[in-house]
């Protein structure tokens, strides 16, 4: 059952969810694994959802 104080969420307008992106890098180590990197999205900070106030940053040019 939700908190009764908790602030509506919904999936982060920036990565819709999927906050954490992970790369594994085409060499191979000598002991035969590989580099991975991991970048997470720095509007939720990995979490994958905001706050339901935040707003998608809107793209289009006014008067166009």
């Amino acid at each position: 059952m939700p908190q009764p104080n908790s602030v509506p969420t919904r999936p982060c307008p920036d990565c819709k969810g999927f906050s954490v992106a992970t790369i594994t890098t085409g060499d191979r180590s000598a002991d035969g694994t590989r580099e991975t990197v991991t970048v997470c999205c720095s509007a939720c900070q990995g979490r994958g959802f905001a706050p339901a106030w935040v707003t998608a940053p809107i793209s289009a040019r006014a008067g166009k």
